[in-house]
């Protein structure tokens, strides 16, 4: 189930421990939602960049960090940060998210729109692979913040 929430700020959701964020596979992490994970978790963007260096994170790949209170889950939906993200990473790195979450017993995960912000992709697209593919996760609440803001 998806709840789409128009304007707020991913980590301000109540009940909500669990996060996910696109980003690049070439260890940057330095505009948009991506700069606040990497602000908030320092270990987590120093095994990133380690992870992406040795050539260990590719599109369509989940990082799945565990930071002590939750996961967040790194999607790998852009080659570089000067490369636009692309659907079919953006689908494998999201199932990739759902099942690891089931996993895990993950029942909320709080993210942004995913590759419609510096990942360049068209808003609606990237909303019907969210729709699609967790309508096959029916225990997996996706709370999908919009716009970033108040």
């Amino acid at each position: 189930m998806i709840r789409y929430i128009e304007r707020g700020d991913i980590f301000n959701i109540t009940g909500v421990k669990n996060y996910a964020h696109g980003c690049n596979c070439a260890g940057a992490m330095g505009k948009g939602i991506a700069l606040q994970f990497r602000n908030r978790y320092p270990q987590m963007y120093s095994e990133y960049r380690a992870m992406c260096k040795d050539g260990l994170f590719n599109p369509g790949d989940v990082f799945d960090y565990m930071y002590g209170d939750g996961h967040i889950y790194n999607l790998g939906t852009q080659a570089t940060w000067r490369t636009k993200a692309r659907l079919e990473y953006i689908e494998k790195a999201v199932v990739g998210m759902l099942d690891l979450a089931v996993a895990d017993n993950v029942t909320k995960i709080a993210l942004p729109a995913i590759g419609a912000g510096l990942g360049g992709l068209n808003w609606a697209d990237v909303k019907e692979i969210l729709d699609r593919e967790s309508a096959n996760y029916p225990g997996i609440e996706l709370y999908v913040v919009e716009a970033y803001g108040c």
